[in-house]
């Protein structure tokens, strides 16, 4: 591969060896199931889940040359059924000539389930070997079929000193920028990698993009190039539900400062604040409930606010509510009595009503018992002497509640 100086410095600096490769050690350091799968030119079917920038285009080119496989290479996102059936096809051309295809497929979340099981046959049979790439749970997104058919290999976000490490190469070794004589201090380098939240295709063009302004790379112009915001957080995926479940126990477990920053991680990422809201209002009774009454009338305060103010004016609102809701006792009586309730609806779904509670709106139901014996509880002096059933005949003496509340 010779790229010229209009390809992108990500592309220029893309690794094509085993040794060139940087971070993942998990995945693919020393001792690791996929380097030894290499050694014995064994390597499955593989779906490659990680945040962008992480590796999964580049571990999948380094595969292919390892094993000196055909590499073909599809986007979900603008492939269809022709571009498959050519794959399969070609895949069947390599098999009879003893030759192994790879078929790298990018963003493999977003086929549809036709298309991902027209793959099953050519996998299993090994005529394909498939490594696909989501950001997304493939637990969620992935035929079961298929998923049960590769091995799951979960990359992380680079860390900050490796992406020092991939910049650093790229200012000594690139062609494009030795030629420019780049300068940029070890603290220069550290700050892009802070800022690139360890996605190295975000980090080199970063880079990049200074280096179209100047030779010399300051933090200051970093932070001019950088012109929006660099927060990791999907709205419609898996990280949004793990933000929101770190606050949701952070919250539980009485940490107000965790709380508040997993807030933060939201509302500063763009989430829409009534979502927030609308699940403190949720945790005013379901983890506070009976322990502390003014719970929810300050959730329920805290989304009106979100209501008529929205962002960024009600961001106050909802940090008072998650202090106020982390700071309070806990009791879940209330969640796990009404889970106890809905269990005997689904058993007992229709258990009439003692005669004795019913109202006697006619004659005809007055001489059929309705509401014959039935204590009106303000005219007795003690509880007991007002004791009554409340419940069906099945159901008599039922115990759904049991008040516990946990000290901070």
């Amino acid at each position: 591969m010779n790229p010229s100086k209009n390809t992108p410095l990500a592309e220029r600096l893309r690794p094509q060896t085993i040794e060139e490769f940087l971070g993942q050690e998990k995945v693919f350091g020393e001792g690791s199931f996929l380097r030894d799968a290499i050694k014995n030119n064994r390597v499955p079917s593989l779906v490659l889940w990680g945040p962008p920038g992480s590796g999964k285009t580049t571990l999948a080119r380094i595969l292919s040359n390892a094993l000196q496989a055909e590499f073909i290479q599809l986007s979900a996102v603008s492939s269809g059924k022709k571009d498959l059936q050519a794959v399969l096809i070609c895949a069947e051309e390599n098999h009879e000539k003893n030759k192994q295809t790879i078929l790298f497929l990018d963003e493999i979340h977003r086929w549809n389930k036709a298309q991902q099981d027209a793959l099953l046959p050519f996998v299993e049979s090994g005529r394909l070997t498939l490594i696909g790439a989501t950001t997304e749970n493939p637990s969620f997104e992935i035929n079961a079929a298929l998923l049960s058919r590769t091995r799951v290999l979960v990359l992380e976000k680079h860390t900050k000193d490796t992406l020092v490490i991939l910049l650093k190469r790229a200012v000594a070794d690139d062609p494009e920028l030795k030629k420019k004589k780049i300068t940029a201090s070890d603290d220069t380098l550290a700050f892009i990698a802070e800022v690139a939240g360890g996605d190295a295709r975000q980090a080199l063009n970063i880079l990049e993009a200074c280096v179209s302004q100047e030779k010399n790379i300051t933090p200051e112009l970093v932070e001019k190039i950088v012109a929006r915001s660099h927060i990791l957080y999907d709205k419609g995926g898996e990280q949004h539900y793990n933000i929101i479940s770190a606050l949701h126990k952070s919250l539980r477990g009485n940490d107000a400062n965790a709380a508040l920053y997993w807030l933060g991680r939201m509302l500063e990422a763009g989430e829409d604040p009534l979502y927030v809201a609308r699940r403190l209002v949720r945790f005013a009774s379901e983890d506070v409930g009976l322990a502390n009454s003014f719970a929810l009338p300050q959730a329920v305060a805290a989304f009106q606010a979100c209501q008529m103010l929205g962002m960024p004016e009600c961001e106050i609102h909802l940090a008072q509510a998650v202090v106020y809701l982390a700071e309070a006792k806990k009791s879940n009586a209330l969640y796990i009595a009404y889970g106890k309730v809905k269990e005997d609806v689904r058993n007992f779904p229709n258990e009439p009503v003692p005669l004795h509670l019913r109202n006697a709106k006619t004659l005809l139901m007055k001489e059929l018992d309705y509401g014959k014996d039935y204590k009106y509880t303000p005219e007795y002096k003690t509880k007991e002497a007002a004791q009554q059933e409340y419940f069906p005949d099945k159901l008599k003496g039922r115990k759904y509640l049991a008040i516990k509340s946990t000290e901070k």
